[in-house]
């Protein structure tokens, strides 16, 4: 059936399936959306082979069997078509819910992806690790899946390379390698693809790889906007490490960032992020985006009432404010800033 399009089972516990690396393999490629005629061309197996694995996966449970084919109706009477033509447009608006289970096909992709990574590891460990490292490097340059999705888990540098020279690594390969690697030196070779560098996947798992070097970071992150900055910095999967070259990064950004990408910055995390700027201040343009808006939340004029670099001219707007005029908390707060004009500390 060439027409099928086999959808992963949502609740399948995939990873407790005794699922062979090839089935992990096609499982981890289905998305719900691709037909079984265009699996060989992504998995690189033959037609013959996807049908047998697919079978396999729908005799595990993991993937719902191909649709029965429905018996062709009977000719129609005139009668029948001249009265089914007034509920064709009926007809027409029921389509578009059969494909509703669209947003089911996320979550057991990751499911699926994790059980594969577990078999490509199992792969490595029991079948390619034994080999000397020279020959699982000459190896690698040739590797089809799912042998060359096992040896992204390989921790010599050497091998990676090889990975990475092979003509059929793509992303779903340079992700694992960012996940799984752990050699500065081959996460080094993975960011020469300036295809794999800027890949959001790949970016997501370097960062939370421990031996992300800082060099590495700082060309990869260095241009970025500053909430992407912010959003490494505060992020607790993040080792402390990396968050901390982050915060390095984003107060040097901060500096030379336009002054509509510090306005961002502030207002969409509440002032939160002022707190790892201390000691840097804000030019006239900054000051008055800044003062051209209306605040209501409590927690950001907080925030920068705390600011030490809070210019005078944004304390007096945030005592015009009506959140602040019904909070005399805020007021006294903002009152009693150093860069508080000396009428408004006398609270004019």
């Amino acid at each position: 059936m060439n027409d099928w399009t086999p959808k992963p089972i949502p609740s399948a516990a995939v990873s407790k399936l005794p699922l062979t690396p090839e089935e992990g393999f096609l499982l981890s490629r289905l998305d719900g959306f691709t037909s079984v005629r265009h699996l060989p061309a992504l998995t690189g197996f033959p037609p013959e082979r996807v049908q047998a694995i697919l079978a396999r996966l729908v005799e595990h449970g993991a993937v719902l069997p191909a649709p029965t084919p429905a018996p062709a109706p009977p000719p129609a009477t005139p009668a029948a078509r001249s009265g089914a033509a007034s509920e064709e447009p009926q007809a027409e608006t029921e389509e578009p819910g059969e494909e509703e289970p669209a947003e089911e096909a996320e979550e057991p992709e990751d499911a699926t992806v994790e059980a594969a990574a577990g078999n490509w590891r199992q792969l490595f460990e029991r079948q390619l690790h034994p080999l000397p490292e020279d020959q699982r490097a000459s190896r690698a340059r040739s590797a089809e899946d799912p042998e060359l999705s096992a040896f992204c888990f390989d921790p010599v540098p050497a091998v990676i390379k090889s990975v990475l020279e092979n003509t059929r690594v793509g992303l779903g390969h340079a992700r694992l390698i960012a996940r799984h690697h752990h050699n500065p030196v081959g996460l080094e070779a993975l960011c020469g693809r300036a295809s794999f560098a800027s890949d959001a996947g790949v970016r997501r798992w370097l960062v939370r790889n421990p031996q992300l070097p800082v060099s590495l970071f700082r060309r990869l992150w260095g241009g970025r906007r500053l909430m992407e900055q912010y959003k490494v910095a505060m992020d607790r999967d993040v080792p402390e490490g990396t968050r901390r070259t982050a915060r390095e990064v984003m107060r040097t950004r901060f500096n030379t960032a336009p002054a509509e990408e510090r306005v961002e910055l502030i207002l969409n995390t509440e002032g939160r992020v002022l707190a790892s700027l201390v000691g840097l201040a804000v030019d006239g343009k900054t000051a008055a985006l800044l003062c051209g808006r209306t605040y209501r939340s409590p927690m950001l004029i907080q925030n920068i009432a705390r600011w030490s670099a809070a210019p005078p001219a944004l304390i007096v707007h945030l005592l015009k404010q009506e959140a602040v005029r019904r909070q005399p908390m805020l007021r006294q707060l903002l009152q009693r800033h150093p860069n508080a004009p000396a009428d408004a500390k006398r609270g004019g």
